[in-house]
């Protein structure tokens, strides 16, 4: 079945050599947050160690050292990506932090009392929450996309929610809950027939998938370093250069200013008029070295060797009696929620943990997708690259056992 050598990749992360309890551990909470590969680790320690200096800021060795590693880094982003410009490229702290700006950003400019901003029902609190408080501040109204009892988003529906006042829409790319992959393709060309820009929650999208803000023509896509085998502390906003010229800065400080005095300040161009104070530079190395390492295995190998594990997965977990899934898409991620009989999952998930199996447990920061289904939270296993066919084996395995003792 592998398309690549999961086993020889497998001892490129640490972690997963390590023993928790009795066992060594076998991790199924991607979702949450990837493994680090020993090339990003030893990378970011030997900047530490070796050319520790802040960027754009000095004229000795050092500092240009790290500024040229920087905007190497950013160059790499943009061919990952396929972005137009560089300047397009905007580093983050994470997802959240890239939502956040464009929420306040693209708001303060375009969004006024009375206008509509659209998201869907499966959205993570981090593409909900920072739109309402732009509405709240605003006055402006949020709208929903409904799904259905598949975790499919009614595109139908879009359709009939957008209107005159209708300013941006922002979904996930993938649902970090449900495991849907989202027609993004198809929901971008239905909000530009109305000129109404798209904003894409990659968060789950783009360690999965083969990106192309170009293709997809996408206005706004923002992902976050440790969900693709990178640091934390470290994200990046893809904007539109039309867009991201127009919006004003989210923060104001040092690097992003052309010129400064107390009766007006002249803000820099892009990308660092997004980027005030100092960056996590050493992050975005990090971010990089794992980006060149997975176009090192090759995305469409990694991408169709998850699909095989996702499939099979499916095949095992679902032969389990009085196991409840939540999402059935036909398109759908390596993800996968479900409760077993009335077993709390908290409770289930406590037991896998002594097992050795870390899985997420609760309600994945999507409560609305919780209410929609009248339950309390879920047991989240999430597939990469470097799990295996034996560790789910040992899932199935271990699941029954959970059973036995609550039985």
């Amino acid at each position: 079945m592998p398309s690549i050598d999961v086993q020889q990749l497998r001892l490129d992360f640490p972690l997963l050599q390590r023993k928790t309890y009795n066992r060594q551990i076998v991790y199924f909470d991607n979702a949450a947050t990837t493994q680090k590969p020993s090339k990003v680790i030893d990378i970011t320690s030997e900047y530490y160690q070796k050319y520790n200096s802040n960027i754009h800021r000095g004229v000795h060795y050092l500092s240009e050292k790290m500024t040229e590693a920087y905007e190497n880094a950013r160059s790499t982003v943009q061919k990952f990506i396929n972005a137009q410009h560089i300047h397009e490229v905007i580093f983050t702290s994470g997802t959240t932090d890239s939502i956040n700006l464009v929420a306040f950003s693209f708001g303060e400019k375009f969004v006024h009392e009375g206008d509509e901003v659209i998201v869907s029902h499966m959205e993570h609190h981090s593409n909900i929450v920072p739109w309402q408080m732009l509405c709240e501040r605003k006055k402006a109204v949020l709208k929903v996309i409904p799904m259905n009892p598949a975790g499919v988003l009614d595109l139908d529906a879009l359709e009939s929610l957008i209107s005159p006042k209708t300013k941006i829409v922002s979904v996930a790319h993938i649902s970090n809950s449900l495991g849907t992959i989202n027609p993004i393709d198809k929901i971008i060309a239905i909000a530009h027939k109305h000129n109404v820009p798209v904003m894409i929650d990659g968060a789950q999208g783009i360690q999965h998938s083969i990106v192309d803000v170009q293709k997809l023509d996408c206005d706004f896509y923002a992902f976050s370093g440790h969900k693709i085998y990178g640091p934390t502390g470290i994200g990046v906003l893809y904007g539109k250069e039309k867009w991201l010229n127009e919006m004003p800065p989210y923060r104001g400080g040092g690097d992003m200013i052309k010129n400064v005095s107390f009766e007006k300040t002249v803000y820099a161009d892009l990308p660092f008029k997004f980027e005030a104070g100092t960056t996590n530079f050493i992050g975005a190395i990090g971010l990089s070295t794992a980006l060149k390492y997975l176009n090192q295995i090759g995305m469409d190998k990694i991408i169709a060797y998850e699909e095989e594990l996702k499939l099979y997965a499916h095949r095992k977990l679902i032969a389990i009696p009085n196991l409840t899934f939540y999402g059935s898409s036909d398109k759908k991620a390596g993800i996968f929620s479900f409760l077993i009989n009335k077993i709390h999952h908290f409770d289930t998930g406590l037991m896998l943990d002594k097992m050795d199996i870390a899985v997420r447990t609760g309600t994945h920061c999507t409560e609305p997708v919780m209410s929609f289904f009248g339950i309390q939270g879920t047991v989240r296993v999430s597939l990469s690259f470097y799990n295996t066919e034996d560790e789910i084996d040992y899932l199935v395995e271990s699941i029954n056992k959970v059973k036995q003792l609550f039985k």
